[in-house]
């Protein structure tokens, strides 16, 4: 047993007048408590109660040793529970990392609803396409689509699926045809997105058959929504998640190019630094976002 230990040991003790009394309020043997007082005072070398067989007091030593220890004990109980009240809020700074579209497509929304259900959490948001470091970059929670991420330090959550589909523009495919089969892109303005705004695979699949298409060999950039505003606007065709170019899909801006080809299975994902226990205003931030996400504004 440590010292703390044992001083609390020796408090209860001194409150009580009695070892079997403090035993009982600790939830200890008496034989521990004696053990664990009679260490105290072997570690101090001084005595710091009396012992008779009908009572137990304090020495002079005792008395001014409990008058300095009590108060430092009952600081560091306080701070404790100040701590463990702190973690069980929803309150405090949640420093949010997400992709760019993402964050200005969908974050707002969400931000904005749960601060008015928990007013108690700031929110500090950078945004970026590029994978990043949580612990490197002091980030709580990095919110990605991808695969699931090879660092086996962080923890991670899935959260849903995310489709994605081949889009061009009405006139792009009137002026250079609509591709029949994956072979066809070779012969098309294939524009990739790309983290750092160079070519891109295109794994593509239709059942059991596999074709894989190099893009960016004309277009590329790191960013979706300038990738979808550059095949509205007819420069060729982009292979992007359905959230960025669901509206111009639906307004006609955009047609899906081969439907029946799909390519890998991309997540929306959670992740953190490595926490022992994941902070409420965490948890309860990534149960309303994924509630969001999958219910309110499915991806």
């Amino acid at each position: 047993m440590g010292d703390l230990e044992s001083i609390k040991v020796f408090l209860a003790v001194a409150e009580q007048r009695s070892f079997v009394a403090a035993a009982r309020a600790l939830s200890m043997t008496p034989p521990s408590v004696t053990r664990s007082v009679n260490a105290l005072e072997a570690r101090l070398g001084v005595q710091l109660l009396l012992r008779t067989t009908r009572q137990v007091s304090l020495t002079s030593a005792g008395a001014a040793y409990a008058l300095r220890v009590a108060p430092l004990v009952q600081g560091l109980d306080d701070a404790t529970e100040d701590l463990r009240d702190g973690q069980s809020q929803t309150a405090g700074l949640i420093r949010i990392n997400a992709p760019m579209s993402m964050g200005e497509r969908v974050l707002p929304d969400v931000i904005s609803q749960f601060r008015t259900l928990h007013p108690r959490v700031s929110v500090a948001l950078t945004l970026t396409d590029r994978l990043i470091d949580v612990v490197a970059e002091q980030t709580d929670l990095a919110i990605r689509i991808s695969e699931p991420p090879r660092d086996k330090l962080t923890i991670w959550r899935k959260i849903c699926r995310v489709p994605r589909l081949l889009v061009a523009a009405p006139r792009y495919l009137d002026a250079q045809g609509t591709p029949a089969a994956p072979e066809d892109l070779l012969h098309h303005t294939c524009i990739a997105y790309d983290a750092g705004a160079g070519p891109e695979v295109w794994d593509l699949a239709a059942g059991a058959t596999r074709r894989r298409i190099t893009a960016g060999r004309v277009l590329s950039s790191n960013n979706g929504d300038l990738t979808a505003r550059l095949a509205v606007n007819g420069e060729g065709i982009a292979l992007l998640p359905r959230f960025i170019v669901a509206e111009a899909l639906a307004t006609g801006r955009l047609r899906a190019v081969l439907p029946g080809w799909s390519p890998p299975e991309l997540w929306l994902t959670l992740t953190y630094p490595p926490y022992d226990r994941l902070p409420t205003r965490l948890a309860t931030f990534s149960d309303f976002f994924e509630t969001y996400v999958t219910e309110t504004r499915p991806m």
